[in-house]
């Protein structure tokens, strides 16, 4: 389960890149209730997020050849310089190289054996995401890559993930966790590109889940200020009820409301 009791290996960060930062804000307020905070005349026009003062994402506008617009997923690390090594000898790619992020703490991104981007955050002033699990925030990542065996090795190399099979209607599901956490430790899973003709349309990525109380609400909500829909909202037994979506930019992102925990 995430939370913002973050370990190594865990998601501990989230930021878009947009074309339009001005019209994510306004749309990002009007799905989930989120208010822009920028973080100053240094960050270059970065900001954060937030729902009751805590942080639950960060976004800047981007140019159009830093690529098109999207949804990042960060990981905690103890030391991004020992992870970009790790990455280099597991055969991935350094995109932006470990930075200080004005005392805040380190961050660098990479992309994996399939050219999925990711990122490292290592923790200074600031730990990491202020809310993770509820309402509003992120609570799953997932990403879809043509090969979950692959993908497994690579990020095991990295960051020391386990993974496990689940089985739910349909087939089995792949969930990650940090290295000794077991199930309490589980924040994300592996999906077969191939097997999602949603997903086998626009190659691998990462993509975040974000909590809500009514996922055909949000659906609703995100379709009338200009996002689209890429899969309608849909019940998993015992899983949630789920939707994938874009943004009016075309950064795709997930909500989910999830279904009660079994005690």
């Amino acid at each position: 389960m995430l939370t913002t009791r973050f370990i190594d290996g865990a998601p501990n960060w989230l930021d878009v890149g947009t074309s339009d930062i001005e019209g994510a804000i306004a749309f990002y307020e009007g799905v989930f209730g989120w208010r822009f905070r920028s973080a100053g005349p240094d960050a270059g026009g970065y900001g954060f997020f937030q729902v009751d003062g805590k942080t639950v994402a960060g976004g800047m506008r981007i140019a159009p050849e830093q690529g098109p617009p999207s949804w990042n997923v960060y990981f905690r690390t103890a030391d991004a310089e020992a992870t970009s090594k790790a990455v280099e000898q597991a055969k991935g790619t350094v995109l932006v190289p470990p930075m200080d992020v004005m005392g805040e703490g380190h961050m660098a991104v990479f992309a994996d054996r399939a050219g999925v981007s990711f990122g490292v955050w290592q923790p200074g002033r600031t730990e990491g995401l202020g809310m993770a699990g509820d309402p509003g925030s992120l609570c799953w990542v997932e990403l879809v890559t043509p090969d979950i065996m692959a993908a497994a090795a690579f990020y095991n190399s990295v960051f020391g993930w386990e993974t496990s099979a689940v089985s739910f209607p349909g087939g089995i599901y792949t969930c990650v966790n940090p290295a000794g956490t077991e199930e309490e430790g589980v924040f994300g899973g592996l999906m077969p590109l191939a097997d999602d003709p949603v997903e086998a349309r626009t190659g691998a990525y990462w993509l975040p889940y974000i909590e809500v109380p009514d996922t055909d609400a949000v659906v609703a909500g995100a379709q009338e200020l200009g996002g689209a829909v890429r899969m309608p909202a849909t019940d998993l037994e015992g899983v949630g009820r789920m939707a994938k979506l874009t943004d009016p930019y075309g950064a795709r992102f997930a909500v989910i409301k999830s279904a009660p925990q079994q005690s």
